[in-house]
């Protein structure tokens, strides 16, 4: 899986536009090639399958990490990069599902896309599909009510082909997410809400994600990881740094990050 070359990519999107999320498109790096490089069950060729598994990027302002994975699983050229945030674009600022190949469910709005996927899931469900729903958040989301809303209707569903992965990086624009409005205790509260839940997964490696996700498909409920991961990774003056949740690099800025990419591709 080609995680450095991915991180380049989302700093290079992300210059190029002048502006973009770059702190939590890198801290979900790994786990979006872990989906699609060792998971989900997609065909670039025929993006829109109805037996095809499902993602959502609940976190829609990582848009960037979701397109470099997808130009890498071939869906669209990689040319595209040069032309995101801009008009007319098939790579909008947050993903659209009526522009960008591959993209199930538009998102942006935070806290919308465990909701949808919970209608996607019901839905496949009820049309006796055999498929899998992947929805990730960051841990800042879950702040959002929706997100309990719509893990109260899983449960009730017993949607046992939906799974929510958390990006947990511990900040949000306005800072820490405990700072802002702590979550508790996080696994005991999604297990009240009726989540199998897996805690503690190295978010930045591949093979503990993906044998997270193995692990879980063997319960018949909704599944939740928690995947501890640093918000900024690969970036040394990103890795941990709030200011970083958004904004574009200076020319300086951007060749240093590329340069300390280019040494773990």
């Amino acid at each position: 899986m080609k995680t450095g070359q991915i991180r380049r990519s989302i700093i290079e999107m992300i210059a190029t536009a002048g502006s973009g999320h770059p702190g939590g498109s890198l801290s979900v790096v790994e786990i979006l090639s872990a989906l699609y490089f060792g998971k989900m069950k997609v065909d670039p060729k025929n993006p829109k399958d109805p037996d095809r598994d499902y993602f959502i990027l609940s976190k829609g302002h990582a848009a960037p990490a979701y397109y470099a994975v997808l130009a890498e699983r071939g869906y669209f050229s990689k040319s595209e990069f040069a032309r995101f945030r801009q008009l007319g674009s098939i790579l909008q600022g947050h993903p659209d599902a009526s522009k960008c190949p591959g993209v199930d469910v538009s998102t942006g709005s935070l806290g919308q896309g465990m909701a949808m996927g919970v209608g996607v899931a019901l839905g496949n469900r009820l049309a006796g599909r055999k498929n899998h729903v992947y929805v990730v958040c960051g841990d800042g989301e879950l702040q959002e009510g929706l997100i309990w809303e719509a893990s109260m209707a899983a449960a009730h569903y017993k949607l046992d082909n939906l799974t929510l992965i958390i990006d947990k990086n511990g900040l949000q624009i306005d800072g820490t997410v405990d700072e802002v409005m702590s979550l508790g205790d996080l696994p005991a509260k999604l297990s009240a809400f009726g989540y199998f839940v897996i805690d503690a997964v190295d978010g930045h490696d591949t093979e503990a994600i993906l044998k997270a996700l193995d692990e879980s498909t063997k319960e018949g409920k909704p599944k939740a990881i928690i995947c501890n991961t640093v918000k900024g990774k690969g970036v040394s003056f990103m890795e941990n740094q709030v200011g970083w949740h958004g904004g574009a690099t200076t020319t300086d800025e951007t060749k240093l990050a590329l340069r300390e990419l280019e040494e773990i591709l």
